[in-house]
Formats: C-alpha cells, sequence, structure tokens
C-alpha cells in the first residue's frame, strides 16, 4: 500500500487562499493570511520588500487592529515612494501555529479565528523584529498620509 505524499505548505496556502479570497467579509482576511504566510515561510531568496509587507501588514492587524483593506492600502502607499527596504533577519522559530493548522479549523468564524492566532503567532515569533517594523511604519507610512 502507497501513502499519499502530504500536501506541501504552499499547496495547503493555495487551498487556504480559495477560502480566504470566497470569504464574504468585506475586510479583506485574505491579506492576513497572505502575510503570516510569506512570514512565516521567508527565506534567504525571499525579498527585501515582500518581508517587511509582511511584518508591516502583521504589525498593524496585531498591534493597530488594521482589517486587510486597510493593510493592502498601507501597502500601496509604502509601495508609491519607499524604494529602499530595509532587512529583517529571520527567526529559527516562525511560529507555534501553521498553515497546516488553519486549513485544518472548521470553515466559517472557527477558521477566522485560526487565521487571526496564526497572524498573531508569526508577529510574536519576530519580537526581535518589532522595533523596527514600529519605526519603519512611523516614519514611513504615517508620513505619507
Amino acid at each position: 500500500m502507497r501513502l499519499k505524499k502530504e500536501k506541501s505548505a504552499q499547496e495547503m496556502f493555495y487551498e487556504l487562499s480559495c477560502y480566504t479570497l470566497t470569504h464574504r467579509d468585506r475586510s479583506f482576511i485574505h491579506q492576513h493570511a497572505v502575510d503570516a504566510f510569506a512570514a512565516q515561510y521567508a527565506d534567504e531568496n525571499t525579498t527585501p520588500i515582500t518581508l517587511a509587507f509582511a511584518l508591516i501588514g502583521l504589525y498593524l492587524l496585531i498591534e493597530k487592529n488594521f482589517s486587510g483593506k486597510e493593510v493592502q492600502q498601507a501597502h500601496m502607499k509604502l509601495a508609491k515612494h519607499l524604494k529602499q527596504w530595509p532587512t529583517f533577519n529571520l527567526p529559527g522559530n516562525r511560529g507555534e501555529l501553521m498553515v497546516y493548522d488553519v486549513v485544518a479549523a472548521p470553515v466559517g468564524s472557527k477558521r477566522d479565528e485560526a487565521i487571526l492566532k496564526w497572524c498573531a503567532s508569526v508577529w510574536q515569533a519576530y519580537i526581535e523584529s518589532h522595533q523596527k517594523v514600529t519605526e519603519l511604519v512611523k516614519t514611513e507610512l504615517w508620513k505619507t498620509k
């Protein structure tokens, strides 16, 4: 008997994206899932803008209670004027929850809660970058308003 190959994290994220992109909630929860995944699975090949946007998105969600739509708008503002992106150290542990845990949660409010807990878990894993992200938002995002 042959065992089925387990799905990769990327495949699980595609599955989660099908859920988040068809979500009826106007807050655009998909953005939060994108940011959590990008930060959690970043590696040495990840571009500085990708990781910066992911961490900024997690900061705005967890610390400032931004909706996914508001995070997306913040990313667009930053992309218009900031051309040099800082780099961030990648922590060894990127959070206690993973995309697999989120997809395992029942569809609906339980999965939405799992997405938010996942985001908080990944944000906490980057604790050594919190000050740098906070300063980046303060100096680059708030000044563009």
